[in-house]
């Protein structure tokens, strides 16, 4: 594992999903087939989304690998995809996976479906051959074994003798009268949230429902069928928690479901019944379409492949096996688990389960495993550099959750997404097409009453080098960037540094001095360990293809510059644990290691002493029973083991547990082990079987091993944990310990490093024909810090003949940016474009010549948010193979199947203005004040006036066409809005529109129907930089194209640029979407002769990225109109537009004020 243990005192069950449904292939062509790999998947809500969110006509394949580490999550999941297989009534389905009580008739059917699932899973083969396998497939055997065992757990609950079944209602009738209670203090944000940008208005009803389910442990409404729901819902009951209430207190099942258009459309109050109305709604929509698509004979059926096992141990698992073939790991399912991963033979054969992927959705394990792990994890699985990776954080740490992204990478953006070519889009574009302005607006204003410990993020991952069709057309296989290893070594060190300089008590609070209380309260939050850090530079040096030689030169000088900094106390009790964890995984083998440790102590007899070995201490039950008597007060310490003597103490946290006993076996020259795990886990009698490793010389070098002691203990950091623990255990908080010469309780085994698939392909290309010279790759400068990155260089070794005779004789090459990271450089009749790994700025590119030594460099800054060039040049792109398109920074949407925006709701000027409004930051909104030049901001401002306008909440009566024209009135392009729809998973609204771009013939063909829509007063004419519109065109046309593909004769394709042309009275668009997909058009009929003419798109606001850039001014920033003191100011009741710090100045400015008071 890659993440610290925590002792699991109080156990969270999630059998329903924390956040609202997502389009999982929202950034994949529509022909591309889908490998989706869902970690930490949850219920199977955004599965059933994505399904229903494609079209009915849909060709490509969709396979879902589900991986979660508690069965019952799983074991869920199955039953509710099997009910609706079997064509189950959808209000019993709902009831039996959303109702914690079940009426009779629901619990008989829960019953009867999972006798009827028992009965297929007895074995791998029995379900193989199940109707069910055709669409759900078990990655492996333990997998269909654990999901058993919880059906059986259902049917069985009700043959449970009357005091245990007792015991079980009474434990969730107090803990939800509990949670009903504690609802009572505030509103609830957590269902709120799915509303978007009504998320004011849903507040109070959501909230009234969330208590009313914790109430009835039901979504009924009629109190004749909350009477009815009696029975306890025995898929609540049984979890990793085991069998009781383990339930998490936030759990709703309307969170689930998208809200926006209940509020949004209402013509009167929003019930509490309305909203479950709809979300019952949505369900049987989303069922329907997923049965229909398992019965499909035109289309392929969805397979959704369901993996037990923790996140990491998955990844890591699915890695091996892309490399080897390799079936049977060593790698256990989870923490407490010594069950190890086999992958099932006959899914995983050639040609069968993916075990690379496209997609991979890794739900908010951001905030359990720390963004670095789950990118550790993650990025290696991923498919090619189109592929892309969502992370997702609802649990911030930090005071300011909108800007703590970027300290949660350790680094600074640009350097990391040069170090993995992985990089948030929305970084390089300065722009989301997802909107979060809900979250920001409830974060900065601290509704009263309301939980607002959570702040939803998600952050789409892509190769920055993907975001650029020209680079990628030219260069697929762009050799990877070299990094000056002095440099790498220093900035790896910083990560390191940031990493665990905390640990030290003295640097915590020196760190932390002005927030010291909320620092206190995170303190136990530790997400990364040395085997962390190992796994991070792993991978580095595997994306990046970083040779022996250079390797081992970063990582002399990592080492140089640890030895130098005595800054970090506590490293000098871990850095042991570093060199392991380097050695283990095959990344850097300290000098140390090289001898063999002497045949003494528990080695004496040893065939070969390895240079690691892993220790494994059986610690009894009765030691650990200290932390669940205090799990109220410390319900997760941090755990660890330390080796030590009299003169030596080194820790040890990559640890591995679980309850059974340990048999030794093989002979003293070469000792083995078989564990027997004890099924019963936390509820059984067994003792508790710690492992790690460690270097083998710490127990044969610096004391004699009858002194040494195996230690397990708890980690010691300021708070509660140590101040509660320590008075019981002591200061070292230790739990237990033996002898290492106790054979009994400890055991020593050799231990072997893993096998590194670490290749270093040769970085330089030949030299093509027409070429200047081969293309090397591009080298990478930091700054002095070490910290960000100040130039990009490409050199470019002069072979060519003819091109070295020109060299030679003084030409001077020409050289010009062409795309995001793309030059083009001209010598003579020479061209050759050089790409770089990441969007760089050309216009400030330096030339260096070399014309003795016969090579040019040229050297870039690297480009970003707000910088020249850069994804500027084209900020909208559209990428892919010529047969499989898609944009590469606004997300794709299914139009058809969006709900339409009802434009005579009460409230919709409320909240529609604000909302689109919101897309504009602080920086924005002071450039628009001083009509600065600023090209987004420009292309905001047309954004809001065509939404409000289509709207008719500003401007009069509603308009619906469009005409953008130049400086010189000069009009280009007609949009047509045919409709506003709600985009539910991104949380914003949407124009499904269609595109005419005017070029002369067109203009002189459409000359009649023209001049009546010029004369009808209908066409609202916007001045606009058309050349941005035409740029962002296509990505519009691509978002939404879904009914019809791009053919052989596309423009695209013969003239390799997208869009074809930025030229005024040109069109950019190709014409396979012309005419098609039109119905909107059609429907009018002053419309529907410009039909075969015009292109579909689906045009959204472009919100600013919050951690980039303030969006929404914190109140405490806010100034008093009066006397410009900063704070929590009183806003004037009746214009809501000034502010004051308090009655005082309010009288104050009353006189001059209330002329100008209007609400």
């Amino acid at each position: 594992m890659s993440t610290p243990l925590y002792w699991p005192g109080k156990y969270f069950y999630y059998p329903i999903g924390n956040t609202s449904a997502v389009y999982l292939t929202r950034d994949l062509p529509p022909e591309e087939p889908a490998n989706i790999l869902l970690l930490g998947c949850g219920d199977p809500r955004s599965i059933l989304y994505t399904i229903f969110s494609e079209p009915d006509n849909s060709t490509r394949s969709l396979d879902f690998t589900c991986c979660d580490y508690d069965p019952a999550v799983l074991a869920r999941n199955v039953l509710l995809l099997s009910l609706v297989a079997d064509k189950k009534p959808q209000a019993v389905i709902w009831n039996i996976f959303y109702h914690i009580y079940l009426d009779t008739s629901s619990h008989s059917t829960l019953v009867e479906q999972c006798k009827k699932l028992a009965q297929l899973s007895v074995s791998a083969e029995k379900w193989a051959a199940s109707p069910y396998s055709a669409f759900i497939k078990m990655c492996t055997d333990y997998t269909l074994d654990e999901i058993r065992r919880h059906w059986l757990l259902y049917i069985d609950m009700q043959e449970l003798p009357r005091a245990q079944a007792k015991k079980i209602r009474d434990a969730f009738s107090s803990e939800m009268k509990s949670i009903t209670k504690n609802s009572a203090k505030g509103d609830n944000l957590s269902s709120a949230r799915s509303a978007g940008p009504l998320i004011i208005d849903a507040m109070q009803i959501t909230t009234e429902q969330f208590r009313r389910y914790w109430k009835t442990g039901t979504t009924f409404s009629d109190p004749k069928q909350i009477a009815a729901a009696t029975i306890l819902n025995p898929t609540f009951v049984y979890s990793l928690g085991g069998e009781g209430f383990s339930v998490h207190y936030g759990t709703d099942p309307l969170i689930t479901f998208h809200h926006a258009h209940v509020f949004g459309n209402a013509k009167g109050t929003v019930s509490v019944s309305d909203m479950v109305k709809s979300a019952k709604a949505a369900f049987a929509e989303w069922c329907s379409k997923f049965l229909a698509s398992i019965s499909s004979t035109t289309s392929p059926i969805p397979v959704i492949r369901i993996f037990l096992g923790e996140a990491t141990a998955v990844c890591r698992v699915l890695r091996s096996y892309a490399e080897t073939g390799i079936l049977k790991s060593s790698v256990p399912v989870a923490q407490w688990r010594v069950q190890l991963i086999h992958l099932n033979k006959e899914n995983y054969s050639p040609g069968g389960a993916p075990s690379k992927f496209n997609v991979i959705d890794t739900s908010n394990l951001d905030n359990y495993m720390g963004l670095l792990n789950v990118l550790i994890v993650t990025v290696p699985l991923l498919s090619s550099r189109f592929s892309v990776l969502y992370t997702e954080s609802l649990r911030p740490l930090a005071q300011d959750a909108s800007k703590e992204f970027r300290d949660r990478l350790y680094a600074d953006i640009t350097t990391m997404a040069l170090l993995l070519d992985l990089c948030p889009t929305d970084y390089l574009s300065g722009f989301t097409s997802r909107c979060n302005s809900h979250e920001l607006m409830v974060h900065a204003a601290h509704v009263k009453g309301a939980s607002v410990g959570q702040f939803h993020e998600v952050t789409t991952w892509k190769s920055p080098l993907s975001g650029d069709l020209v680079a990628m057309r030219d260069h697929p296989d762009l050799p990877s960037p070299t990094f000056d290893p002095h440099q790498l070594g220093t900035l790896l060190y910083d990560i390191y540094h940031l990493l665990f300089e905390q640990e030290d008590s003295q640097h915590f609070f020196r760190l932390n001095e002005r927030h010291i209380m909320h620092a206190l309260s995170r303190a136990n939050i530790i997400q990364y360990m040395r085997a962390s850090f190992a796994l991070l530079l792993k991978l580095i040096r595997d994306r990046r293809q970083i040779n022996p030689e250079h390797w081992l030169a970063v990582m002399d000088r990592f080492f140089a510059v640890a030895d130098a900094d005595d800054s970090l106390r506590m490293d000098t009790l871990n850095i042991h644990d570093l060199c392991a964890q380097l050695y283990h995984h095959g990344v850097y083998k300290v000098r140390d290691y090289e001898y063999r440790p002497p045949k003494i102590g528990r080695f004496v007899g040893w065939t070969t002493v390895p240079p690691l070995v892993r220790i494994i201490l059986t610690v009894p039950r009765e030691s650990v029973q200290v932390l669940q008597d205090h799990a109220e007060k410390v319900p997760t310490p941090l755990l660890q083991c330390d080796v030590g003597g009299k003169v030596s103490l080194n820790i040890f946290a990559d640890i591995h547990v679980a309850f059974g006993r340990v048999i030794p076996m093989g002979e003293r020259a070469r000792p083995w082990v078989v564990f027997e795990e004890d099924p019963a886990g936390f509820h059984g009698t067994s003792s508790l079987l710690v492992s790690f490793i460690m270097p083998t010389r710490l127990l044969t070098d610096f004391e004699p091993a009858e002194v040494i002691n195996v230690n397990f203990s708890v980690r010691s950091i300021p708070g509660p944990v140590t101040t509660i623990l320590a008075p019981i255990l002591g200061l070292k908080l230790s739990l237990f310990s033996a002898k290492l010469m106790d054979r009994s309780l400890v055991q020593v085994l050799p231990e072997v490093p893993a096998v590194s698939a670490h290749t270093t392909p040769a970085q330089v290309h030949a030299t093509t024909p027409g070429q200047i010279g081969p293309s090397n790759a591009v080298s990478i400068d930091l700054d002095e810090e070490c910290e960000l990155v100040s130039a990009l260089t490409s050199r470019i070794p002069i072979e060519n003949q003819e091109a070295r005779q020109l060299f030679a004789a003084g030409a001077t090459p020409q050289i010009k940016q062409i795309s995001a990271c793309t030059m083009q450089i001209n010598l003579g009749r020479f061209t050759q474009r050089l790409v770089y790994p990441f969007p760089i700025i050309g216009s400030q590119h330096k030339l260096r010549l070399a014309r003795k030594s016969m090579y040019l460099e040229v050297v870039v800054p690297a480009s970003g948010p707000f910088k020249a060039d850069g994804m500027q040049l084209n900020r909208y792109p559209v990428v892919g193979d010529p047969n499989r398109m898609t944009p590469w920074n606004v997300h794709r949407l299914h139009l058809n199947s969006l709900p339409i925006i009802d434009t005579k709701a009460k409230n919709l000027e409320q909240w529609l203005d604000n909302h689109i409004g919101s897309m504009m930051s602080m920086r924005e909104r002071s450039v628009r004040k001083k009509n600065g030049d600023d090209v987004l901001v420009s292309l905001k401002d047309t954004i809001h006036a065509l939404f409000v306008r289509s709207s008719g909440i500003q401007g009069g009566a509603m308009k619906r066409a469009f005409s953008l024209s130049d400086s010189t009135n000069n009009s280009d392009t007609i949009i047509f809005v045919s409709d506003l729809r709600y985009d539910l998973h991104s949380h914003t609204v949407v124009c499904d529109a269609y595109a005419l771009p005017l070029t002369k013939p067109l203009v002189q063909e459409l000359s009649a129907p023209l001049g009546k829509l010029a004369h009808s007063g209908n066409l609202v004419n916007f001045k606009q930089d058309l050349q941005s519109w035409k740029q962002m065109l296509p990505a519009l046309v691509e978002r939404c194209r879904y009914s019809w593909s791009h053919g052989p004769n596309c423009e695209y394709k013969s003239n390799d640029n997208i869009p074809l042309t930025v030229a005024t009275e040109s069109d950019p668009l190709c014409s396979c979407g012309r005419g098609k997909d039109v119905d909107g058009m059609l429907k009018n009929s002053d419309w529907s002769k410009f039909a075969p003419h015009v292109t579909r798109m689906a045009l959204s606001p472009l919100f600013a990225v919050s951690y980039l850039e303030t969006v929404i001014r914190h109140p405490n920033e806010r100034r008093c109109f009066v006397c410009r003191k900063k704070g929590k100011m009183k806003t004037c009741t009746k214009c809501q537009k000034v502010r004051y710090c308090g009655p005082v100045c309010q009288k104050r400015d009353w006189r001059l004020h209330k002329e100008k008071c209007r609400p």
